[in-house]
């Protein structure tokens, strides 16, 4: 009995070593990454945050973001001092770090403190050096936080994938939501898929269009616009007799070019309504150029959530869109 006691002890003692052994002497063990969506830690000292380095930082960071009804930023920021920035603390997945009295710098780190993690730090011996790194370096800075909440939202919407097999077989592409969102209508080159949510839907349109039915010129914004509202009035039908999706003509539009799943592709951000009724939010739509199969693919997301803030809904229908591969 002593002897099985004995041995039962030493095979748990070897089982949890073993679950707790680094693959080598260099590792050091990093806990997992957590924080709210869009949420980006500031860890920078109280007196710059309430003076000229702190309004730089909320110029870029809580930026309105166009294209939303209501002004929305384009993060929502915890601002931390550094002597309590330890711990739990350190393990959102964005940072921003704001050093003083050091040589200037911008430096993008990777999982610091918990993984994935994208940490940025500012350094700077004077708070004009500091003001002008965060402003030079805008765009990348937003960036980096944006593709790392992009690919949170993908990596949580994975634990559930969809099944559905008809888009790949009738589009030839594949695309990564979760199994919460269903088809709410589907042709042979057409696909609305919708999710509910408390105070209403999230939505994404997929289909194809010949290649010729957008020419790369001065109109292809209003290109575009005029094919969208099409497809919306075939097949998006509102609440009352005579109503359907449609694009809202008093917002001008963003227009862009990016590229998805490498290839050349129409970004165009707006708001859509429903022509006689009243309804509204914010799209995002990408024309993907295929020129290999002679067409474009067309996706687009589109929320309505009414009285509540759409930004995160946005950020999922985006992170969608991006998961895109054309066969």
């Amino acid at each position: 009995m002593i002897r099985y006691i004995i041995l039962s002890a030493f095979t748990l003692f070897f089982l949890v070593s073993c679950g707790n052994k680094k693959k080598s002497d260099n590792d050091i063990y990093i806990a997992d990454a957590s924080g709210a969506i869009n949420n980006v830690s500031v860890v920078m000292e109280n007196d710059l945050w309430n003076g000229s380095v702190g309004e730089a930082v909320r110029s870029v960071l809580a930026k309105p973001i166009y294209g939303l009804p209501q002004d929305e930023p384009t993060f929502t920021i915890s601002q931390i001092p550094p002597t309590v920035f330890s711990g739990f603390v350190t393990k959102n997945r964005t940072v921003l770090k704001i050093e003083t009295n050091k040589a200037p710098g911008f430096v993008v780190k990777d999982d610091v403190y918990a993984k994935p993690q994208k940490v940025i730090v500012v350094s700077g011996k004077t708070k004009q050096e500091i003001i002008d790194l965060i402003l030079e370096n805008e765009v990348k800075i937003v960036d980096v936080f944006h593709n790392m909440e992009l690919a949170e939202r993908a990596r949580q919407m994975a634990k559930s994938p969809h099944n559905y097999k008809s888009i790949e077989e009738k589009l030839g592409l594949t695309i990564d939501f979760s199994s919460i969102y269903r088809i709410a209508k589907e042709t042979d080159n057409f696909f609305w898929i919708r999710k509910d949510i408390t105070t209403g839907t999230t939505n994404l349109l997929l289909y194809e269009l010949p290649y010729d039915a957008i020419k790369r010129n001065d109109s292809v914004v209003n290109q575009i616009i005029a094919i969208r509202d099409s497809i919306g009035k075939q097949f998006i039908e509102g609440p009352v007799e005579g109503s359907y999706l449609a694009t809202e003509a008093a917002y001008t539009p963003f227009h862009g070019e990016t590229i998805l799943d490498n290839k050349p592709t129409l970004e165009t951000k707006g708001i859509w309504d429903v022509k006689n009724a009243f309804m509204g939010g914010p799209f995002i739509n990408y024309a993907i150029e295929d020129k290999v199969n002679n067409r474009w693919v067309v996706i687009e997301g589109f929320a309505f959530a009414p009285s509540v803030d759409k930004r995160n809904y946005v950020l999922e229908l985006e992170s969608i869109i991006k998961s895109i591969e054309i066969k």
